[in-house]
């Protein structure tokens, strides 16, 4: 169950949106869109936003540019967590990743069982944790995008969330690297 402890203050996170896509552009990226809208209705930052092809070279190294940009709290990629052979998302997301969320992608898929049954099984949404910045790897569909933010992320980028979540752990993110 979520809930809001109204007493802390709302800490809005600077959030990036990708779209994997050989075929959307600016003008047709609804799942983009779709993010874009909620995560500033929630209050958030949108951070940067772009669209790459299906590549997992290209993929990786927009990641990795936007987790070593200091502007960027959250990566948020809608498209290529599929089956098919272009979908190369998820591997992407995995070459950059110093931990996973596993349970991120398993509340994914109870999420969408509630929506759309048995063919959540052909999602592949991953989350995970690099350089101190969240990354998440959600499906292409604009429903896909809605579930993920309304369920899951909406709640743990919100600071005020109980009894925890992911932003009042940011500052532990890298502390590893300030051990001797």
């Amino acid at each position: 169950m979520s809930r809001i402890d109204e007493s802390r203050d709302f800490v809005p996170v600077r959030i990036a949106v990708l779209t994997v896509s050989d075929t959307r552009t600016a003008a047709d990226d609804r799942s983009g869109d779709t993010l874009v809208e909620r995560l500033t209705g929630a209050g958030h930052l949108l951070a940067d936003r772009g669209i790459v092809q299906d590549d997992r070279a290209e993929i990786a190294a927009r990641l990795r540019a936007w987790i070593a940009d200091p502007a960027v709290d959250v990566i948020l990629t809608t498209g290529g967590t599929g089956l098919t052979g272009r979908d190369v998302t998820v591997e992407a997301h995995r070459d950059v990743y110093e931990k996973e969320i596993e349970a991120f992608g398993t509340v994914f898929t109870i999420v969408s069982m509630q929506k759309i049954g048995t063919s959540a099984v052909q999602s592949r949404a991953c989350g995970g944790v690099a350089g101190g910045t969240y990354l998440f790897a959600l499906p292409g569909s604009p429903g896909g995008c809605r579930d993920a933010w309304d369920e899951i992320l909406k709640w743990q980028l919100d600071y005020r969330h109980r009894p925890c979540n992911f932003v009042e752990i940011f500052p532990r993110l890298e502390e590893h690297k300030r051990r001797k």
